[in-house]
């Protein structure tokens, strides 16, 4: 079975770096304890503090919707919606290995 890698980019408004940086905080631990989650690793640019990344493996497609549908995510997407100005998410299919 091959595994589903997951880019999301998760871009704050300006005045809301610091408040959508401890959001995303907050799902990691509940996130990694989720059945099919493999990695789940938030990431800061350097160069523009309001743009995140989540590096995320998972199971399963299911898996992934799954984790969409739990209360810390819906939680996360209530409290953040006035202070992010971009979401994309990346399903993606790793195609070298090793």
């Amino acid at each position: 079975m091959t595994n589903l890698s997951v880019v999301a980019k998760i871009v704050a408004k300006k005045d809301s770096v610091v408040s959508v940086r401890s959001e995303l905080l907050k799902l990691i631990e509940p996130t990694r304890k989720e059945v099919g989650c493999i990695e789940y690793h938030l990431h800061q640019d350097n160069e523009n503090p309001a743009v995140f990344i989540f590096h995320e493996t998972w199971e399963s497609l299911v898996c992934l919707e799954n984790h969409m549908n739990t209360d810390h995510f819906k939680s996360f997407v209530k409290a953040t919606d006035s202070l992010v100005e971009e979401i994309a998410v990346h399903k993606m299919t790793r195609i070298e290995q090793g």
